[in-house]
């Protein structure tokens, strides 16, 4: 899954229980808007091998990995900002939106 997520500072008021389940579920929308780009990438054919000076069979095996951790670093950067209105749909799940 995604390690590296960026977690924003909670505020001073804020229960260190709830900084914790915010995080986790800040940790779940990136994870999920990664899957997602990564699926995306997949289906748009990136990393489908070349005809000319392709790496062959490795080349193939691989490429999933490489769709995978393309969509983590587009996520973590921001992207699309799906994880961010994922993040925004689980606080209002939980009650913790204003």
């Amino acid at each position: 899954m995604v390690d590296s997520i960026p977690v924003l500072a909670a505020p001073h008021n804020t229960p260190p229980a709830a900084t914790k389940k915010e995080a986790a579920m800040r940790k779940a929308a990136v994870a999920l808007e990664a899957n997602f780009l990564s699926e995306m990438l997949k289906q748009a054919g990136f990393g489908k091998p070349r005809d000319a000076f392709g790496g062959g069979i490795g080349e193939e095996q691989f490429a999933s990995f490489l769709c995978d951790e393309y969509g983590k670093s587009m996520a973590n950067a921001g992207a699309i900002g799906l994880a961010e209105s994922i993040f925004n749909a689980m606080q209002k799940g939980t009650g913790h939106a204003g």
